[in-house]
């Protein structure tokens, strides 16, 4: 289980202080577990979270977790909705703005970010959508939260930010993407200069690890018919959605698994040739190379004898050793 976690501690501080009593009616948006949520384990909490990694360790928890609230929980209204807003700005207003559908009238919406992630500019987004606000700080952090009155709702604001999240074409409509996603409006440079160096005589099943929404996979795809099978392994929900309708176009003559999966945890199948782009940065934005360390690990684990693993990675990682 996790341990610490600033942003989320302090996003339960306004309930800890007494500032706001709690409700089993409640939704969290972006859920995470760490010791903090512990003391709601045993509440009707509902988590929204599509992140595999995250999801995982709060089923450990015994937390009720979706990666999409399902049909009937979407069109419930909830007494309080709590959001661990993301760093993609146009993602977070997006979720700010989602949140409105969500909630009772008079009900609470609440965020916490910590102050080098934007906190003081979510703070303000989030008074431009809801009015009046109330804030604490703590470790570093934010926590601020509204009660959602019709009256004081900005709507012409969250008409135009409920649409900021929402699936669009991109690189001249080759591909479609939305904020959040890697590189989610181009072609990552590393991922371009992979595609580039990879051969045409590649065959057999092929994984892409870490596959975002879907471009390492196309260019394996194309001009590349000795490739028969291709695992596409995603953590992140929201971008394996975007690679399933961007790769599509495949489908008729290749047979395409969809896989929200950990790709640190193990790989379900062996493969003939693996490409990755992996992914260096966790929650922050420090360096991450032991999750890259680990993809490469994972790979040699789950080639074929006489395998391929085509990798990019930026150069001061420490990955050739």
């Amino acid at each position: 289980m996790k341990g610490t976690d600033d942003v989320l501690e302090t996003l339960l501080l306004p309930f800890v202080s007494g500032r706001l009593q709690w409700s089993n009616d409640a939704v969290f948006l972006r859920a995470r577990f760490s010791s903090a949520l512990a003391q709601l384990a045993n509440k009707e909490l509902i988590c929204e979270q599509s992140f595999k990694p995250e999801t995982e360790t709060l089923e450990r928890a015994g937390f009720s977790v979706t990666s999409t609230l399902q049909e009937s929980d979407a069109q419930r209204k909830f007494q309080i909705v709590l959001i661990l807003p993301p760093r993609q700005r146009d993602e977070a207003r997006a979720l700010f703005a989602r949140a409105k559908t969500l909630i009772k009238e008079g009900g609470i919406v609440i965020a916490a970010v910590s102050n080098n992630e934007g906190a003081r500019s979510l703070e303000s987004d989030l008074e431009k959508l809801y009015g009046n606000i109330n804030t604490l700080s703590k470790n570093k952090c934010r926590v601020f939260w509204a009660a959602s009155n019709s009256n004081s709702v900005n709507q012409p604001i969250q008409d135009e930010w409920l649409s900021l999240d929402r699936a669009r074409s991109i690189l001249n409509g080759k591909f479609i993407s939305r904020p959040g996603v890697f590189a989610w409006d181009r072609v990552d440079v590393a991922s371009a200069l992979l595609a580039q160096h990879l051969p045409d005589n590649l065959q057999g099943s092929a994984a892409d690890l870490g596959a975002g929404y879907g471009y390492l996979s196309d260019a394996l795809l194309t001009k590349r018919p000795g490739i028969t099978t291709l695992a596409v392994y995603e953590a992140e929900h929201r971008a394996l959605q975007l690679a399933k309708a961007n790769l599509a176009k495949h489908e008729s003559q290749h047979h395409i698994h969809y896989c929200w999966h950990d790709v640190t945890s193990g790989l379900l199948e062996h493969y003939d040739v693996i490409v990755t782009n992996p992914p260096f940065h966790a929650q922050g934005s420090i360096d991450r190379p032991d999750i890259g360390r680990r993809f490469i690990t994972i790979a040699a684990q789950s080639l074929r004898p006489g395998g391929q693993l085509w990798l990019v990675a930026n150069r001061h990682l420490p990955y050739e050793a």
